[in-house]
């Protein structure tokens, strides 16, 4: 059944150009959007500068990307829920499973158990331009189908999770986003989604975020492979620290920052490999780490169990030593 934003456009002479533009938008993309009811959920804790998550109910949205059911959703609309019902646009409601989460990106995936469901078209973020006109479609609190509408108005933010590290290639738009309307899909007057809405800035105005649609692709494969991302550590505390002239000078540094070691993991991929408290860190696998959120980016599924090797300086000596990252356990 064609829904009455598709009718309207096709039929009605009076609606200018881009009011039809934003109602085909919304046709393409709105019979995939669900709401999410979450019920029971489990109080999560961990490292890393994670937030303690309290229990209880809450609501979202999220959108159908695979005709058999599987929702792309936001990690802190599901996280830690026992229950998870998915209401459709047809009002119908499923009991969904939550098939993994990564709370670095606030992605996560769910599943619902029904044939022939309508996919929203997923775009290409690396085409989206700054002023592009955009439109978000929220299933908030049940109010189904609430449109908001904007501009692109930065490409390539970053973004913090609650996990810590950054989410990079962050859509930034001034497209509203009403509480309850996380997760809702960004969505270009072609009628693709090109970004997962997830964070807003209160209580700033028109500054909105999107974990880009690139980004959502390559997360949901692993997710729906293994039900997390997997990541590496090295067993570290530390801090950005600036680099002086002199030292840059001596050891022909490019870079003017680095990371200082302020501890070290007992038994850990930086205590075997001989780092020790002070060392900074200027290099890992011969790309050079200007500061944490670098090194949290080097340090991905590929490097699990490499044998690679890190610059450091120790006091004033640049030393070269072999290290063997670990596979991060994600907290209880």
């Amino acid at each position: 059944m064609r829904t009455f934003f598709a009718r309207m456009a096709d039929l009605d002479p009076r609606l200018d150009p881009y009011s039809r533009s934003v109602m085909q938008a919304v046709a393409a993309v709105s019979p995939a959007v669900v709401n999410l009811e979450v019920s029971g959920r489990r109080p999560t804790s961990g490292g890393d500068r994670r937030r303690r998550q309290a229990p209880g109910d809450g609501a979202g949205s999220g959108f159908i990307f695979t005709p058999d059911g599987f929702i792309l959703t936001n990690s802190h609309v599901v996280r830690g829920a026992r229950r998870v019902v998915a209401t459709l646009g047809d009002g119908s409601q499923h009991e969904a499973e939550v098939i993994g989460d990564d709370p670095d990106t606030d992605l996560a995936v769910v599943r619902i158990h029904a044939d022939d469901l309508t996919a929203a078209p997923l775009g290409d973020s690396s085409g989206v331009h700054v002023g592009q006109l955009v439109v978000a479609i929220g299933n908030p609190h049940g109010f189904q189908h609430t449109v908001t509408a904007g501009v692109v108005s930065a490409l390539g933010r970053t973004l913090r999770s609650q996990a810590g590290r950054q989410i990079e290639d962050v859509i930034q738009t001034d497209a509203p986003l009403n509480p309850g309307n996380s997760s809702a899909p960004l969505v270009s007057l072609l009628g693709e989604v090109i970004g997962v809405n997830t964070a807003m800035i209160l209580p700033a105005q028109g500054i909105c975020f999107a974990t880009s649609i690139n980004t959502a692709k390559h997360v949901t494969v692993h997710l729906i492979r293994d039900g997390r991302i997997r990541r590496s550590v090295i067993g570290i505390g530390a801090q950005n620290v600036p680099l002086s002239r002199r030292l840059a000078r001596r050891h022909q540094l490019t870079g003017d920052s680095g990371v200082m070691v302020e501890s070290v993991e007992s038994g850990g991929a930086a205590q075997r490999a001989g780092l020790q408290r002070g060392d900074v860190i200027l290099v890992l696998d011969g790309r050079p780490v200007g500061g944490i959120d670098e090194l949290h980016k080097l340090l991905d599924h590929e490097m699990v169990g490499a044998d690679t090797s890190v610059v450091v300086i120790r006091r004033a000596r640049k030393l070269e030593l072999p290290i063997v990252p670990r596979e991060r356990q994600e907290a209880a």
